[in-house]
């Protein structure tokens, strides 16, 4: 296919000493820089996010963490946490 396109003077002499120096055309130099540049990128790996600590005794007494249902009503209570402290 032909097209037209407008670049820098200094690319297309960047451009054509590529081509002299590795036996293509300017044409094929222009293509691999196209292959390369719309090539999609390798995805990084997600970085693993550090989690907050905080120090302190443990569970409170008096609360199963194997039982969500006790859990979620001494959390819902509130105020029956400070009797368990």
């Amino acid at each position: 296919m032909r097209t037209t396109i407008r670049i820098s003077e200094q690319l297309y002499r960047n451009a054509k000493a590529r081509a002299a120096t590795t036996g293509q055309t300017v044409s094929e130099v222009i293509e691999d820089a196209l292959r390369e540049a719309l090539r999609p990128k390798a995805s990084e790996p997600a970085s693993v996010a550090s989690l907050p600590t905080f120090g302190g005794s443990g569970v409170l007494a008096g609360i199963d963490l194997t039982d969500s249902g006790a859990l979620r009503d001494a959390m819902d209570d509130g105020a029956g946490l400070d009797a368990l402290r």
